[in-house]
């Protein structure tokens, strides 16, 4: 029998706390009642989970008030309402040539339907970004930059703090996208000077899909437009979205249940500590890079450092299809991979493996470096044949 190893941690967390699954099983059996629509006790105590989930999420963030952490169906449609909402005609925006199409589509929508201009600076060949690189595209209608923290193609770390030491003092809008480092890397709000923090839950923050959300500042939440508007269980009298958060960006039945079940994981992952979450990711991208080396005839992207990088690494080996590869891995050994090129285009222009793609192991928190051996004696057995 197939041991069903489980490599695509970027795309999500397969395996999840036994407190996520009893929180969201205790909230449908207990409560299942809509938060914030009614005065009755099981739709209080629907609404206090949720406080609570915010709550935490913004200590976890550090966000200076839990009103300001937003939550929505997932960091897609988080980056939608950052780059829409803060954007107005004439507007442009700085980005990075790491982004994931999360960040690329809207900014490339809003360019060819609503007027913005935007540059994407260019990065290394692994993925590097250099902030100094951000000022020299700089416009005097450079109004927002975007950027993601963690590349899910080669697992890059974008310097972000020195690009909101950049943006602060250029009074830009700074928006992150912390899909792929939430729940691995400290994301500090505040520190990072970031107007909008967009985060995911369904991957290192151990939660449910459908899940997700963004940490705004006040300034951005005053200057915003709300993507979506309707019924908030707020000042019903009147047919105008409130202006107040959360409501002005949180409208229609929020996903209480998975709400709980993401607060379940982020308590899981502030009881084991980031330093330690971190200390085994690096371990393990260590020891997998040493092993691929010495298998030789593969192709490793992002940068030779495990520490400048997350737990994501993409290969490709000579003459050989990566979505042949990942297809025997899966078929053959129980490997689940992901090739191709991983909703991130740009990423794959920059490190040269456009249109062909990679193939990407992602590690997470239960990765085990047995895990890692099996997957490096299947990899050498199939450079071979």
């Amino acid at each position: 029998m197939k041991p069903w190893i489980y490599f695509d941690n970027a795309a999500t967390s397969r395996h999840k706390p036994a407190g996520v699954y009893e929180a969201i099983e205790k909230f449908f059996r207990e409560i299942n009642c809509n938060p914030g629509r009614g005065a009755y006790s099981l739709a209080l105590e629907a609404g206090r989970h949720i406080l609570e989930a915010r709550s935490l999420l913004a200590k976890f963030f550090n966000v200076p008030k839990p009103n300001q952490v937003i939550f929505t169906a997932n960091i897609t449609q988080a980056l939608n309402t950052a780059i829409k909402g803060l954007l107005r005609p004439g507007d442009h925006v700085l980005t990075t040539g790491m982004e994931h199409n999360a960040v690329a589509r809207p900014l490339t929508w809003m360019r060819d339907n609503c007027g913005i201009e935007f540059d994407a600076v260019p990065c290394s060949k692994e993925g590097l970004l250099e902030p100094g690189d951000v000022i020299k595209f700089a416009r005097r209608n450079t109004k927002l930059l975007v950027s993601t923290h963690a590349s899910n193609v080669t697992g890059t770390i974008i310097p972000i703090t020195e690009l909101g030491l950049i943006a602060k003092e250029r009074e830009w809008f700074f928006v992150i996208d912390a899909a792929q480092t939430a729940g691995v890397l400290p994301v500090d709000f505040q520190a990072a000077n970031a107007d909008v923090l967009a985060f995911t839950g369904h991957k290192h923050l151990l939660g449910p899909m459908g899940t997700g959300g963004f940490c705004i500042s006040l300034r951005a939440a005053e200057h915003a437009y709300p993507l979506v508007t309707g019924g908030t269980g707020s000042i019903s009298d009147r047919e105008y979205q409130p202006d107040f958060l959360p409501d002005k960006f949180e409208s229609g039945t929020s996903n209480a249940p998975g709400i709980a079940g993401l607060a379940a994981g982020v308590n899981h992952l502030i009881q084991i500590g980031l330093e330690k979450i971190r200390a085994h990711e690096l371990e393990l991208t260590g020891y997998f890079r040493l092993g691929l080396e010495q298998i030789g005839a593969i192709t490793v992207y992002g940068p030779g450092k495990p520490e400048l990088a997350t737990g994501t690494i993409s290969i490709n080996i000579a003459q050989r299809d990566n979505a042949d590869l990942s297809f025997q891995l899966d078929d053959q050994f129980g490997i689940m991979t992901r090739p191709g090129l991983h909703c991130a285009p740009w990423a794959h222009q920059t490190i040269s493996t456009f249109p062909g793609g990679t193939l990407r192991f992602s590690l997470g928190i239960y990765n085990t470096k047995d895990e890692i051996d099996f997957a490096l004696k299947a990899l050498k057995a199939l450079r071979q044949t």
